[in-house]
């Protein structure tokens, strides 16, 4: 026996066996071996599917995300420039109801004056009238308190009333 040539039979009979062995694999192991490979090929294909369908899903929503950050600062910025213009209005608004209490303050200020002034002119000339009348009174007194400056006084009276008529 030579190892480098097998016997006819020994091959004979491998072959046989491997045939045999070949048939049963065939016929019990073989289908649900290659289903089971079809199997984990469409569900690695499907997880592949399902993966990019995630990948396209997840930039989607980061478009969607970036697109509402977008909006939310324009509108911040918005709001911002909003809150700035009614802060201005209400300053200038603030500023021009105190020019106008200030000149309103002004005016009765004037008003005020205007009003002690002619009062103070009145009682000025009531207290002047009342001084001239006073000193006429006296005046008056003295001229009367003797009896030829009457007569005098008459007399010069109805002189002047005479030549005024």
């Amino acid at each position: 026996m030579d190892l480098i040539t097998p016997e006819f039979g020994l091959v004979f009979w491998t072959l046989i066996t491997f045939l045999v062995l070949l048939f049963i694999l065939r016929k019990f192991a073989w289908n649900p071996i290659l289903g089971a490979v079809s199997e984990r090929e469409e569900g690695i294909k499907d997880a592949l599917a399902s993966a990019e369908k995630a990948r396209q899903e997840m930039e989607n929503l980061q478009a969607d995300n970036e697109r509402i950050l977008q909006e939310a600062r324009a509108e911040r910025e918005a709001m911002l420039k909003d809150a700035r213009e009614m802060k201005a209005k209400m300053i200038a608004d603030a500023k021009d109801e105190a020019q106008s209490q200030a000149s309103k303050m002004i005016q009765q200020a004037q008003a005020a004056i205007e009003s002690e002034k002619k009062a103070a002119m009145a009682e000025l000339k009531s207290h002047v009238a009342g001084l001239s009348i006073e000193i006429a009174e006296k005046v008056v007194r003295d001229e009367l308190s003797n009896k030829d400056k009457q007569l005098k006084l008459v007399e010069n009276m109805l002189g002047e009333t005479t030549l005024n008529q």
